[in-house]
């Protein structure tokens, strides 16, 4: 195909998909996912070069330079294959499934992921990322292609065969069935346990290098201290917290977390930013302040946030997905100094001391003679090691900071992958109203609740059903169980903070459309595809948490939300069934499913209610709410119960809370626990008691 200005370009140019469009270009005959790149192959009687990866992906930039770009690797590709470019982030479920396929055959996975078809899209080889000529104990590209190519026309039975016996492997380990074991406190005991085996006591997080932020395994811990008052549980939480904070995985410049560190330190990380990075880490943050009311958490949330909202916020009110690690075709460019560097922005004195707190060294502590910023001595040290007065020190490298953003913002930055995606945006807004309501900033909310009403607008249907994406007027792919179950997580944490019965409608109806497209009538728990979503070689249904909590485990969490929320025990039955369906899975390695075990830790409780019957325009409705709103209470649903029309429409929802009014004519707590219910409330003080009764 040829572009009108006479440039190559494949079919990837009509594709929305940033990391599709970085291909159109390629010498490669590239085709998005679909049908006529399978009606193509069988009827070339070719085997399928299946690519998978996304924007921001380092190792993907450095395949396609090496050999999608190459003219005689493409040549190779073109004549032997039939070549499909899958966006993972917009395709999760082709993913998921070939992703499963090379860590069976490989033992590991990643991207760019590699994987060889047959035309019936049944995985016969699959692996990462492979370099155009033979290095690092690696077959060449190339050389991989021809090999395949020859055993295609000279030995296909035997592919055949691996590919059937592979899909059938596939098939039946991708479907969790129930076990009849139960799950209880000895399963959290058991996980906490597990983390503190692999802590690590100098760097906080868990495990050597290259080591990855996961901030439901923070986020459950300080649930289970609320439970064990175990130190070490908390211990592990603000070391890590602290850590990561001070080390290069942190933007010390511009905010905002990058990926992972490939060093145990957090010190020289992977640079590029995920929005959902930004979204889970806010919430630890946030968490750890409730919990500590330390002033530091609360600082590293409100940075984060404003790095979302200055950088990753769409016109629209949405937020972007990712931005890369590569700028001028080097990794970590756009974020690494020199001292000359920075003296020529600030000056000798100030850019002395702004290098010595932040390591920017000659000769670099990092690639290239470059240095990444981070903090290796706190501010009291520094200052008393420089004799300087600990606020002017803060005021230096505050200024200098600003100064060296804005100079900053003058280079080459980084490729921003501008898709609108629901799940990573369900997250992002969970994270905004937690922050608003733990910190009190307006500013939160209204970007939270921008964005809430762009998705519901624009990736809604109008059946109410959900579609993946959104990018240039376009929204496409239908709803994966993660957009359901993290947008649901939103609209809980919005009625939570808002209390407007809209959001909690909304939650309620998309939870029953996930029930009817995603549950397994069979066995239980959720398929990651539904009954609207293309139909692939399986349907896999997993609950193991990785960078990003399952759809399953946040699945359960909000029906047991809701189940308190509304009263329904029918959503409370179906979390239940959810967790035994995954319960043999999860006893193996408890810490490996610890968003879901935030779930389990809700079944366990004790759990309560509290609704306040109030008028939020009055300051003893708005102290209760405070009250409640600052504090960490994972087991607790919140209601509101405002005047006659939210009273209507609440109790067509809840129908517990029709009788539920203020009290001599104040604002009124109405508080339950352990399934009873105490005697009604109206002094905000003995409110905040009641709520804080220890597990």
């Amino acid at each position: 195909m040829n572009h009108p200005l006479g440039t190559f370009h494949n079919a990837l140019i009509h594709e929305k998909s940033p990391y599709l469009l970085q291909h159109a270009e390629n010498p490669v005959d590239w085709y998005p996912w679909g049908k006529e790149a399978f009606h193509k192959a069988k009827e070339e009687d070719k085997p399928i070069f299946l690519s998978i990866g996304y924007a921001t992906c380092h190792w993907c930039h450095v395949m396609a330079h090496e050999s999608f770009e190459d003219p005689e690797t493409a040549r190779i590709l073109n004549a032997h294959f039939i070549s499909i470019k899958v966006d993972r982030e917009e395709r999760p479920d082709v993913d998921k499934i070939y992703m499963s396929v090379c860590q069976a055959l490989t033992g590991q996975g990643g991207w760019p992921l590699s994987v060889f078809l047959t035309p019936q899209r049944h995985p016969f080889f699959a692996g990462t990322y492979f370099p155009r000529s033979p290095r690092m104990g690696l077959i060449g590209f190339p050389e991989l292609l021809l090999k395949i190519s020859n055993l295609w026309k000279d030995d296909r039975d035997r592919l055949l065969i691996t590919g059937n016996q592979i899909t059938d492997h596939i098939q039946k380990f991708s479907r969790a069935t129930s076990s009849g074991k139960t799950l209880g406190v000895e399963t959290l005991q058991k996980a906490g346990q597990q983390l503190a085996r692999t802590f690590d006591p100098q760097w906080g997080g868990f495990g050597g290098a290259p080591k990855f932020p996961t901030p439901h395994q923070l986020t459950f811990l300080l649930r289970r201290n609320r439970r064990s008052r175990d130190p070490l549980e908390l211990e592990m939480v603000e070391k890590t917290l602290e850590s990561m904070r001070r080390g290069g995985i942190f933007d010390q410049i511009g905010f905002g977390f990058h990926r992972y560190s490939v060093d145990e330190k957090w010190f020289a990380p992977h640079f590029e930013k995920m929005l959902y990075d930004q979204a889970l880490l806010a919430m630890a943050y946030i968490e750890a302040y409730q919990v500590t009311e330390k002033p530091f958490y609360a600082r590293v949330a409100r940075e984060v946030f404003a790095y979302v909202l200055r950088d990753m916020t769409a016109p629209e009110g949405a937020f972007y997905s990712a931005e890369d690690a590569d700028s001028e075709g080097k990794e970590g460019l756009f974020y690494l100094w020199t001292p000359q560097e920075v003296r020529d922005i600030l000056g000798k004195e100030p850019a002395d001391i702004f290098c010595s707190f932040y390591d920017i060294r000659e000769g670099g502590n990092f690639e290239g003679n470059r240095s990444i910023p981070h903090i290796a001595v706190s501010v009291p040290s520094f200052a008393r090691r420089h004799r300087i007065d600990e606020q002017g020190l803060e005021s230096i490298l505050q200024d200098s900071r600003e100064r060296l953003f804005l100079a900053r913002e003058k280079r080459i930055h980084p490729l921003k992958d501008d898709k609108i995606l629901t799940s990573w945006n369900g997250l992002m807004i969970a994270a905004l109203l937690k922050g608003y309501r733990a910190l009190g900033e307006e500013a939160y909310l209204n970007a939270a609740q921008m964005a809430l009403t762009f998705l519901l607008n624009t990736l809604r249907i109008k059946d109410g059903r959900l579609l993946r994406r959104y990018r240039e007027g376009e929204a496409a792919h239908a709803g994966y169980l993660d957009d359901y179950a993290f947008l649901v997580w939103a609209l809980v944490e919005a009625y939570e903070t808002a209390f407007d019965p809209t959001y909690l409608e909304h939650a309620m109806t998309l939870t029953r459309s996930m029930l009817e497209l995603f549950w397994d009538q069979a066995q239980g728990g959720f398929f990651f595809t539904g009954m609207e979503n293309e139909t692939l070689i399986t349907r896999v249904k997993d609950v193991q948490d990785g960078a990003l909590p399952s759809g399953n485990s946040v699945a359960a969490l909000n029906l047991l939300r809701l189940g308190r929320l509304s009263g329904d025990t029918m959503l409370e039955e179906k979390a239940d069934a959810l967790l035994q369906t995954f319960a043999a899975q999860v006893d193996e390695y408890p810490a490996a499913h610890t968003q879901l075990l935030q779930a389990l830790d809700l079944v366990i409780g004790p759990a309560g209610e509290v609704v306040i019957a109030g008028d939020l325009s009055e300051e003893d409705t708005r102290t209760m709410v405070a009250c409640i709103h600052r504090q960490f209470l994972p087991h607790q649903a919140v209601l509101l119960v405002s005047g006659d029309e939210n009273r209507r429409r609440l109790s067509a929802l809840a129908p517990f809370v029709k009788d539920m009014i203020p009290k001599d004519g104040k604002a009124t707590a109405y508080v339950c626990r352990r399934y009873a219910c105490q005697a009604p409330i109206t002094d905000p003080k003995e409110m905040e008691k009641a709520l804080k009764e220890p597990i």
